[in-house]
């Protein structure tokens, strides 16, 4: 008998399997999806720009009709996604991101490519919301932390690589291959999407995206979250700018160990939320982000220009996992879309902020006191951070919390 019992015990606390042929399919979405917008991430700026006659200007027009249409996408997407189901979204995401980067090949009109740029944000919007809330349904919850930091190790790699690889690509190839692969890796991959879990009735009814962010369960993540963002936002654009002219092989430097520092950290941070939760994490990595920033503010130093960005990404990192995996611990699955959209738009819209606002202060007071104050800035989120660190939730958020949100509303 006794015998018996204990391979009852070990079978009870074995962990389930993380990695099913489900999540392998939607490894290759990712991928998908992922290289295909940072390949052309860079690119099609420098190929609006290309055209004799057109100022700076139309690099921005472009970035910005790409990120407005993100943004958006991301806020329709939970509602289209309770009408079609994840999986439809998903592989209409990666159809509206793949085929229209074909039009680049034959059409060099300013037109077009706002177009193109504008049908591709929706596009990979539909493949973050859609593809991040099929992520949360196959991952078992005991390892939500790990397989949430697993998906963001494979939808980063595409990001380091594609970025670099579609900028060569271009100068040594021309503007129309590049394009073309961007557009085929993207189509391909649809090939894995009916390999996915289809449209499954989840428990209860689904939650309303502004419900969601007005409720401090979801909101209080997101805004610790949104502000890390803006840091990030912050280094990609202006540290190549802030360093003395000299010292690219510095920015180059920075800009490498900031991300893979993000990657290794946002691992550990999921591993650790697993074990002993996620509440815990995001502070301190609120904490850590901003003295990275901090330390970048020695412009003239390049040793702390590298560490800082690097020490900004450990934080960066454990931000990424604690938040989003605390953020779908406190919903049931009809949720999952919603914190998916709140998430990515927290992260997109902090980086578009810091971008737009840094320019601003730095123009006043040089780059070294504008990381300063950058740094400080991160730290007033400390507040909400605290406060959902003491008051945080028993119980998930549901719908009948957006539906009383909506009666308050209306009252």
């Amino acid at each position: 008998m006794a015998s018996s019992v204990g391979p009852e015990r070990r079978a009870a606390g074995a962990r389930p399997r993380l990695v099913t042929r489900p999540l392998v399919l939607r490894f290759v979405t990712v991928v998908g999806s992922s290289a295909s917008f940072y390949l052309l991430l860079s690119v099609v700026p420098a190929y609006a720009q290309s055209v004799p006659g057109r100022g700076s200007d139309t690099a921005g027009l472009v970035t910005g009709a790409l990120m407005l249409a993100t943004v958006a996408g991301e806020l329709m997407a939970p509602w289209l996604a309770a009408r079609c189901g994840y999986r439809v979204l998903l592989g209409a995401g990666l159809l509206l991101l793949g085929a229209p980067a074909l039009a680049l090949t034959v059409s060099r009109s300013m037109g077009c490519i706002v177009a193109v740029c504008l049908v591709r944000g929706l596009g990979f919007a539909f493949t973050l919301v859609a593809g991040g809330a099929l992520t949360a349904s196959l991952i078992p919850p005991e390892r939500r932390g790990e397989g949430l930091a697993l998906i963001g190790v494979v939808a980063g790699v595409p990001s380091l690589v594609g970025l670099p690889l579609g900028a060569w690509l271009a100068s040594h190839t021309g503007y129309g291959p590049v394009c073309s692969v961007a557009a085929l890796i993207a189509l391909v991959s649809i090939a894995a999407v009916p390999g996915l879990p289809g449209r499954e009735a989840a428990p209860g009814s689904p939650l309303g995206i502004f419900a969601g962010a007005r409720s401090g369960a979801l909101g209080r993540p997101s805004a610790v979250f949104a502000t890390t963002a803006v840091g990030a936002g912050i280094v990609v654009t202006f540290l190549p700018l802030a360093v003395a002219p000299g010292d690219s092989g510095v920015a180059a430097a920075a800009l490498f160990v900031q991300p893979a520092a993000a990657t290794a950290s946002r691992w550990f941070a999921g591993r650790r939320a697993d074990r002993r939760g996620a509440a815990g994490l995001v502070m301190p990595g609120l904490v850590v982000s901003a003295a990275g920033i901090l330390v970048v503010a020695l412009t003239g130093v390049p040793v702390a220009v590298v560490a800082g960005a690097a020490v900004f990404g450990v934080g960066f990192g454990i931000t990424q996992s604690a938040t989003i995996t605390l953020m779908y611990s406190r919903v049931p699955a009809s949720g999952y879309g919603t914190v998916s959209a709140l998430w990515n738009v927290a992260y997109d819209a902090g980086m578009g902020i810091g971008a737009v606002g840094f320019g601003t202060v730095v123009g006043l007071t040089g780059y070294p006191w504008a990381f300063a104050l950058t740094a400080l800035m991160m730290l007033t989120a400390l507040v909400p951070a605290w406060w959902d660190r003491t008051a945080a939730p028993s119980q998930p958020v549901t719908a009948g919390e957006d539906r009383a949100v909506r009666a308050e509303g209306q009252g």
